[in-house]
């Protein structure tokens, strides 16, 4: 629910006639160690791609950003172990960084 709040509220900043900045959400891990800012609408766009080839991975990305859940939360939530989740967290984001930054 958070991630449609935040995307259709990107969308209609994007969309007024003076738009202002765009709403970011930052790619990293909780220390904010390796972080890196990018736009809500184009990490959606990503999210539906990724979702299309991997659901659990897309979900448990999903609940990390807009969900704002812990490594150890995304685990129990998916009922998977937090070393499965750990591993499956490692590729997404760094598939999402690439694709975020070279605009989709």
């Amino acid at each position: 629910m958070m991630r449609r709040i935040l995307v259709d509220h990107a969308r209609a900043r994007r969309a007024a006639k003076r738009p202002d900045r765009t709403i970011q959400v930052a790619l990293g891990d909780e220390s904010g160690s390796d972080s890196r800012e990018v736009d809500v609408i184009a990490l959606d766009e990503a999210l539906e791609e990724l979702a299309k080839a991997d659901a659990r991975t897309a979900q448990l990305v999903d609940l990390r950003f807009f969900g704002g859940l812990t490594q150890e939360e995304v685990a129990s939530v998916l009922g998977v172990s937090l070393a499965t989740a750990n591993r499956d967290w490692r590729v997404p984001r760094a598939w999402l960084r690439q694709r975020v930054a070279s605009g989709g």
